[in-house]
């Protein structure tokens, strides 16, 4: 059957911040406090977006999450007006406040798992929202996002939503982040790996490893995939441990290719075999190694080669790498992309974006999309206002120019005006995409 791959791109938030929130995102710690520029963030993303667009792809978009997040506020016993709140929020809890506010939402690659209807039991679409429960200040996010999902993708006929696994250690659950799927075509039925960092239960030194194999098998047999063409692997604790708190920052897939770092998986060669057997029958993979000796591992994780869009372009024979700015200004990796494209494996051309206000912390091209496998059927049955044109584009950059601030530093979180510019921008957002619903 005929389908597409739909990057849903996370548009940037007015609270985008270096709140430094995030244990094991070295980006994150190294800019924690710097002055951000949400205005700039967000253009930066909408550009991205328009990019794709142009290249003939279909392209969507997910909203921000309201911010600051008063109900988790309010939860921790702050009461008043929300001027009160913020106030008495920044004198006795600036942490949570900083919490309330984070712009984390914008990695749409944390929102959810997806396996697209050609996977699926019930031959539906399947979103699993992702509980995040690793971190305080994306485990927030669940709620919020389920209820954008469930209005994207409201047609049960077609798409199944599931909420958030339970909020325990035990099912942490970082998302489309630790999931690739691969197939011979996008509307193929294909194999789906899911990337675990500890067993339920296990505890380990160092970083956090954010997703366990429970959670993993839990969406898997949620979507009613066949045990068969589902394919569990270990990440590299090395990996985690040099920064790499998501699969993704040493991962990327999309159609038969597998493009990976040498120290991604505990077991390259056990992860390569189960793929290879999962998908006999159906496509033969095309593995792509990056060698540890050609692209260092602390290399791979600054510059965030991996963390790239892995794209299906239409009139082209090869693969298109979107890269973030960082891996052509880093010599092993640029050296590496050179090479690549000048062989003649499935990876053919290297595109170079500029996401830096997202890359400072810690999330690059791959971070800030969703890719959802979509029949022309689902097309026409979510919600047809988050699917761009560059007409739309516009529309959101004109909202953006005139409601975000152009610089924000930590003490700025105590201004109260903040949170009523953060709750207007939203609004004028959501209007654009018709999701008034969400305000």
């Amino acid at each position: 059957m005929s389908a597409a791959e739909v990057n849903f791109d996370g548009l940037i938030g007015p609270s985008h911040n270096y709140g430094g929130l995030s244990d094991g995102n070295l980006a994150s710690a190294r800019n924690a406090g710097d002055v951000s520029n949400p205005r700039e963030a967000a253009l930066q993303g909408l550009e991205k977006m328009r990019r794709l667009v142009r290249m003939g792809l279909v392209q969507g978009v997910l909203p921000p999450l309201p911010r600051p997040n008063f109900d988790l506020l309010v939860s921790a016993g702050f009461g008043g007006s929300d001027a009160e709140i913020i106030e008495k929020a920044a004198k006795q809890a600036p942490g949570l406040l900083k919490v309330a506010y984070s712009a984390s939402s914008m990695w749409t690659a944390n929102a959810a798992t997806v396996s697209p209807s050609a996977d699926t039991a019930d031959g539906r679409l399947h979103l699993t929202v992702a509980n995040l429960s690793t971190m305080l200040h994306r485990a927030q996010e669940h709620p919020d996002t389920t209820a954008v999902l469930q209005a994207i993708f409201s047609d049960d006929r077609h798409f199944a939503v599931h909420a958030a696994l339970p909020m325990h250690a035990d099912f942490s659950d970082e998302g489309a982040a630790n999931h690739v799927r691969l197939s011979a075509e996008h509307g193929a039925p294909g194999v789906e790996l899911f990337v675990y960092g500890r067993d339920a239960g296990e505890s380990l030194a160092g970083f956090p490893a954010r997703q366990t194999r429970l959670a993993a098998e839990c969406v898997a047999r949620g979507h009613g995939l066949a045990p068969a063409r589902a394919v569990f692997a270990r990440q590299s604790r090395t990996a985690i441990d040099a920064g790499a708190f998501h699969n993704d920052v040493v991962c990327v897939g999309t159609a038969d290719t597998l493009f990976f770092h040498e120290a991604a998986f505990e077991d390259t060669e056990a992860t390569l075999g189960a793929l290879r057997t999962a998908s006999q029958g159906l496509f033969e993979l095309k593995p792509v190694m990056v060698p540890l000796a050609e692209v260092p591992l602390e290399d791979a994780i600054r510059s965030y080669l991996f963390n790239s869009q892995l794209l299906v372009v239409p009139g082209e024979s090869r693969l298109v790498l979107v890269a973030p700015t960082e891996a052509a200004d880093t010599a092993s990796t640029r050296a590496y992309c050179d090479r690549l494209v000048d062989g003649n494996g499935p990876i053919g051309r290297v595109d170079f974006v500029d996401v830096r206000q997202s890359m400072r912390n810690g999330g690059g091209p791959a971070c800030l999309r969703l890719r959802v496998v979509m029949t022309e059927a689902e097309q026409q049955a979510c919600h047809p206002d988050v699917l761009l044109t560059e007409q739309r584009i516009d529309a959101l950059q004109d909202v953006v120019r005139a409601t975000y601030r152009d610089r924000l530093a930590p003490a700025d979180l105590a201004d109260p005006a903040l949170a009523s510019e953060c709750r207007l921008a939203r609004e004028q957002l959501l209007k654009v995409l018709n999701l008034e619903e969400l305000a």
